[in-house]
């Protein structure tokens, strides 16, 4: 069984006028569940979260009350009302209001998985996605998330970062070998990232994943800044790494700049 990510439950933050305790584990409770454990009893739900039976039990309830939560017997689930939380976010930025048919435009005219992501601290978030029937993780969906670094999404993101926060970061990521092509080393990464800040893109060969590669470029905000990535996956035994560069990163470039363009006139 899973713990929760450290972040969740910080025992270094105490109750005071800036952190309310209760609110982040009744947040603690609701991340617990997942793909992997979409239906959990007391217990469970207690020793991911890292409470106690009885409080676990009284964050339960109060969820259950507001309809964020069902029981069903011993078990315990999220009900469809928990969107509203992330649909909130979506909702209030503008780039999402905008970008669909833009990405629709692009997976259309080159058959492939299309998604823009987030940095929150060292993951990213999937926020929107367009997919084919042909890419290989298709259980990828709209709040899933990824290690940055081991990412073209996230690579883009990382590059876009100021050297006094990027570095904190890389040297708080434990590497793992995903595949034989995965980076070994922070030497490795930290050149791998300072490319893809000189170029402008990142492309991933298999580091994630066997057979997978993707393209991404960033989206920027107002002043420039960088607020998402945009990418375009492929599996390598239909589309090479060079075959993708060369057939998809004008026509990424061209939807990033437009999503650009709509930010800077009506975000």
């Amino acid at each position: 069984m899973t713990p929760m990510p450290s972040e969740d439950l910080d025992p270094s933050l105490k109750p005071g006028d800036s952190y309310v305790q209760s609110f982040a584990r009744g947040l603690s409770v609701i991340r617990a569940f997942g793909a992997e454990a979409p239906r959990q009893t007391l217990t469970e739900v207690a020793k991911r979260c890292g409470l106690t039976r009885a409080g676990a039990r009284r964050i339960l309830l109060t969820l259950q009350t507001l309809g964020y939560v069902r029981a069903e017997g011993r078990l315990f689930e999220l009900t469809p009302k928990i969107l509203d939380l992330g649909f909130a976010y979506l909702s209030s930025q503008p780039l999402w209001q905008f970008a669909e048919p833009q990405m629709l435009q692009l997976t259309a005219e080159l058959k492939e998985s299309c998604s823009i992501a987030v940095l929150d601290a060292n993951d990213i978030v999937f926020v929107m996605r367009t997919p084919t029937r042909k890419i290989l993780n298709e259980a990828l969906g709209v709040g899933s998330r990824l290690p940055a670094w081991s990412t073209s999404l996230g690579r883009v993101l990382l590059a876009a970062l100021p050297p006094e926060e990027l570095e904190p970061r890389l040297a708080a990521i434990p590497l793992s070998a995903n595949t034989p092509h995965t980076l070994r080393s922070h030497e490795e990464l930290r050149a791998a990232i300072e490319q893809v800040r000189h170029q402008g893109w990142c492309l991933l060969d298999q580091e994630l994943e066997e057979g997978l590669v993707s393209l991404a470029v960033p989206i920027q905000g107002r002043q420039g800044r960088v607020i998402a990535a945009i990418n375009i996956s492929t599996q390598t035994s239909r589309t090479s790494p060079q075959l993708l560069l060369e057939q998809g990163l004008a026509k990424l470039q061209e939807t990033a700049q437009n999503l650009s363009r709509l930010l800077q006139i009506k975000g």
